[in-house]
């Protein structure tokens, strides 16, 4: 049965986001759906409308802010924990449940993916045992995209679009674990390739440091360090916490406006841009995707981007998997720059470290998603989860803590410890 709209009327926005997100080459469902939308809109004056797009360009910068600074304080309040639970990854179980916990904890898979190379450099751990880590850490990074769905709980719609926007990405990921980590465990290919391609790369110095180049980095950096510094007055365990407090106000915020201004602004010919540019063509958005979060040096702030697009109405979650697809590759990227342009004696097999990351996502982009047979399962899986959450809004609570949390936490005791 239809939800009723609070005038009465059955809300059917969400048929009208699936009619353009299934049907992403059709123009003529674009132009209905985007006819539809501005039927009943009132034209702004163009100054309005200018100082409104303002504002929507200032809450991005604020929320890519807020999830820089949470980033921040999970890495000062987890790393040390992370570094030691690397003592108990020899077990591969035990090396993928420390990836997917170590990166909720410290909300950065590139920094956990830093920590494991740093570790097998020291000899502290095979390459072996940091293959599983890297794998995890692709997974434990989806989880701020749910945290900002939880921005929309307040509307039952809002909600479900949501949260199947933003977890998409994690049962692509998912997918993508339970196939190839059973084969990484019986034939190590991942191993086997990365250790080619950095025998023959290693030394060549032709990529350049994309560190010198994030100008996205440049200009939230200022913000960061502004949070940073105020809560660094108070003890080293209590500064990290207000550090993540503050940064996710500032996602509250950023995201309750942001969907009020798109709401007024994204009709008619916006909308139909907006719609036409992700939705026309899969490939083309995977590759927006891709360049985005390889500017943005962050998947995390790609995909969260797109939740408050989604939970409006204006992208539908088939519109975003394809983007979610392409930062994942995106943020691979980034790490073997870094690894090229690295020096020490633990360059080389961090250079292989990212080769691995890469690999693994390219051969996910061909398995799920190219080969159309399980494309629609990560979407399925979503949407269904978006739909069961939004009328028991407990189970979004059940499904974060048990995958995320519990289930790792259990195997690293139960694997690791005993």
């Amino acid at each position: 049965m239809a939800e009723a709209r609070p005038d009465g009327g059955p809300d059917d926005s969400h048929r009208k986001g699936d009619v353009s997100g299934r049907t992403p080459s059709g123009g003529s469902a674009l132009a209905a759906a985007a006819a539809e939308s501005g039927a009943g809109a009132v034209q702004l004056p163009a100054w309005i409308k200018a100082v409104g797009w303002c504002g929507v360009a200032g809450l991005i910068y604020l929320l890519i802010c807020a999830v820089s600074i949470i980033s921040r304080g999970f890495a000062g309040l987890g790393t040390d924990a992370a570094h030691t639970m690397f003592a108990f990854a020899a077990n591969p179980w035990v090396g993928l449940s420390v990836g997917v916990l170590g990166t909720v904890l410290i909300q950065s898979s590139t920094t956990t993916t830093a920590i494991a190379v740093t570790a097998v450099g020291s000899g502290a751990l095979p390459i072996q045992g940091a293959i599983p880590i890297i794998l995890g850490a692709n997974v434990g990074t989806t989880v701020t995209t749910s945290l900002v769905a939880l921005t929309f709980i307040g509307d039952r719609t809002e909600f479900r679009r949501a949260l199947g926007a933003s977890t998409v990405h994690d049962f692509y990921n998912w997918l993508a674990l339970l196939i190839f980590f059973p084969i990484e465990l019986i034939w190590h290919p991942l191993q086997y390739i990365s250790g080619t391609l950095t025998n023959a790369l290693y030394g060549t110095d032709w990529l350049p440091n994309p560190a010198h180049f994030n100008f996205i980095r440049a200009a939230t950096r200022p913000v960061e360090h502004g949070v940073i510094h105020a809560t660094s007055h108070v003890s080293s365990t209590l500064g990290p916490l207000f550090t993540i407090v503050i940064g996710a106000a500032l996602i509250l915020v950023a995201v309750r406006y942001l969907g009020k201004l798109l709401k007024v602004l994204m009709v008619g010919r916006a909308r139909d841009i907006l719609i036409k540019a992700v939705g026309r063509n899969a490939y083309l958005a995977m590759a927006s995707g891709m360049g985005v979060t390889v500017v943005t040096q962050s998947s995390t702030i790609t995909t969260s981007v797109l939740v408050p697009f989604a939970g409006t109405g204006i992208l539908t979650p088939t519109q975003v998997y394809p983007v979610v697809v392409g930062s994942n590759l995106g943020t691979t990227f980034t790490v073997v720059f870094a690894a090229f342009a690295g020096v020490g004696q633990d360059t080389k097999i961090g250079l292989q470290a990212a080769f691995v990351h890469l690999i693994y996502n390219l051969f996910a982009i061909v398995v799920i998603y190219v080969i159309p047979l399980l494309r629609p399962v990560p979407l399925f899986c979503a949407e269904n989860l978006a739909r069961i959450a939004s009328e028991h809004r407990w189970v979004l609570a059940v499904y974060l803590v048990t995958v995320f949390i519990a289930l790792p936490a259990l195997v690293i005791v139960l694997v690791g410890v005993l």
